[in-house]
């Protein structure tokens, strides 16, 4: 089954790829002809989702699966929340984000927040949603160099490591993302 995974963010791409069950041939937007930005407009992260989702379906005809992901922080009423990719601006750059996080916790003491992600999968025309969360808090300072976006200051629960830390194998097992993704590998395996 070819399944397109809407993104244009090659660093999910790879952490889906390494997920997906044998008789999933997963594509990226490049591969079937989509290099317009696809919308984001809604405002919650299911909306979202839902948004890129029916985007490539309805232009592109492909069955298909969209993420959205958003990082919620207790203390500062659970932004950034829908708007996590331009927290500090439309350029969506992971530093300039990271940076306005830490400066809105300099003087808080609650730092705990939590990752989610919502799955929106369409096959021939019918809507499946997924979702996933992962606890924990915002650390000080930046903390390792692996992952992307707000990895570097985000510790899970239970864990002395940054998600930056951490094995991508180890990441998967208990990020947001990864327990997503596994609802919706467990669906399309039934499928197969």
């Amino acid at each position: 089954m070819k399944l397109v995974f809407a993104t244009q963010n090659l660093n999910k791409l790879k952490e889906v790829q390494a997920l997906m069950p044998q008789g999933i041939e997963l594509l990226s937007l490049a591969q079937i002809g989509c290099h317009a930005e696809l919308p984001e407009t809604r405002d919650s992260i299911e909306g979202n989702a839902i948004q890129k989702a029916e985007f490539v379906y309805e232009n592109f005809g492909f069955n298909c699966f969209a993420d959205d992901t958003g990082l919620e922080v207790f203390a500062l009423n659970g932004e950034p929340g829908v708007y996590s990719a331009r927290y500090a601006g439309v350029e969506a750059d992971a530093d300039a984000n990271m940076d306005k996080l830490l400066n809105a916790l300099r003087n808080k003491d609650n730092r705990k927040a939590q990752f989610i992600t919502v799955i929106a999968l369409i096959i021939n025309g019918e809507l499946r949603k997924f979702s996933g969360i992962c606890k924990g808090e915002i650390l000080i300072s930046r903390q390792g160099e692996k992952g992307f976006g707000y990895d570097p200051i985000f510790k899970p629960e239970g864990f002395d490591l940054s998600f930056a830390q951490m094995d991508l194998k180890d990441k998967n097992n208990i990020s947001h993302r990864g327990r997503s993704i596994r609802q919706l590998v467990e669906f399309l395996g039934n499928l197969l």
